[in-house]
């Protein structure tokens, strides 16, 4: 019996996920190729400019298998598949080429340009199409994309670490870390994850961080992330300071910290961005979360309780609590991340 519908696209949805954090200002897409009930090839976007995830499952399941026996395939892809001609070619017209006899996709492309014309354009050439096949769990994977497209705004996390009683610092003489290895080990994960971090001249002054991934299989095939610093007083700043000194100075933006949302909608105008993170203090952050800018949380929580005088958050104070989605809680030996969406007006997420 042939294999569903959901399990093909499971497998796209795993192909999308590995090009998180390495697509903008396109989004993360994957795609296979399926035949008689045999995976046949399989693609995902890998950096804007490069071919689209259909022409990758297409080009792989041609080498594996030749032209004449991908004729008749259905391709699942987890984006409808682009119908008009940009850095690379349409995948409708690759697709329609390589005789593919249908397509299912996940999500309808959000871009006025895409929405709903690949349906047309296949069916006219006589492909069957179907749609909203794990629709949910690709949405995911492209919510930032989607922000961009609908908001000009991109999708930030507030990533924090805070003792049990929501402090930053160890007491003086305690050393800098609050969390383990395995939790900072996570970090990277998440800093290989988005486009750029969120910074402030404080903290590159008592801190001087580096900000960037530093694991090399999670750098390949990607930039460092853009080190962007708020600040009203860059003539302060340390000047050998990493973010000034090292091998991609050129990733480092300073901005001012009068209006973010204006930085934010600049940084996905004129620099591709579709996530950030915050790497700042809990002043930089209350001013995120009261501007309503924060679409997720992460929170790495250590079982300690410090006492200090920096709060994780230091704000004037929102009208009504901020309100989560389901949480999703990891262990890092004696450390625990949780990880939830922001709620929207009307019980909706982020």
């Amino acid at each position: 019996m042939e294999t569903s519908d959901e399990h093909w696209m499971s497998l796209a949805l795993a192909e999308a996920r590995r090009g998180i954090g390495r697509t903008a200002p396109n989004p993360p897409v994957g795609a296979v190729i399926v035949k008689d009930g045999e995976l046949f090839g399989s693609g995902w976007h890998r950096a804007a400019g490069k071919p689209h995830a259909e022409r990758e499952a297409l080009a792989d399941a041609v080498a594996k298998h030749g032209a004449d026996a991908v004729r008749g395939a259905t391709a699942y892809v987890t984006l409808e598949p682009c119908s008009t001609h940009g850095r690379t070619p349409p995948c409708t017209a690759g697709l329609i080429e390589a005789g593919i006899a249908r397509v299912v996709y996940a999500c309808v492309d959000r871009n006025p340009d895409h929405a709903g014309r690949a349906d047309t354009v296949l069916t006219n050439a006589g492909i069957a199409v179907s749609s909203g096949v794990l629709a949910d769990e690709a949405e995911t994977i492209l919510r930032s994309f989607f922000k961009v497209r609908e908001t000009g705004l991109p999708w930030v996390i507030w990533k924090t670490a805070m003792s049990l009683d929501g402090r930053l610092t160890r007491p003086p003489g305690e050393g800098q870390w609050l969390t383990g290895e395995a939790a900072r080990a996570d970090v990277q994960l998440l800093r290989s994850s988005i486009d750029a971090i969120l910074t402030t001249g404080e903290t590159v002054r008592r801190d001087k961080p580096a900000l960037t991934i530093r694991r090399a299989d999670l750098l390949e095939g990607r930039s460092q992330p853009w080190r962007v610093v708020f600040t009203d007083a860059p003539e302060t700043l340390p000047r050998d300071a990493p973010l000034f000194t090292d091998e991609w100075r050129d990733r480092t933006l300073l901005r001012p910290r009068a209006d973010p949302a204006e930085t934010l909608r600049g940084l996905a105008r004129d620099q591709g961005v579709l996530s950030c993170m915050t790497e700042a203090g809990g002043v930089f952050s209350a001013a995120l979360v009261e501007a309503g800018l924060i679409d997720e949380v992460v929170v790495y929580l250590a079982p300690l309780l410090c006492g200090g005088p920096v709060p994780a958050l230091a704000g004037a104070g929102l009208p009504e609590a901020l309100r989560l989605g389901a949480a999703e809680f990891e262990r890092f030996g004696d450390d625990v991340r949780i990880r939830a969406r922001v709620m929207r007006s009307a019980g909706k997420m982020s």
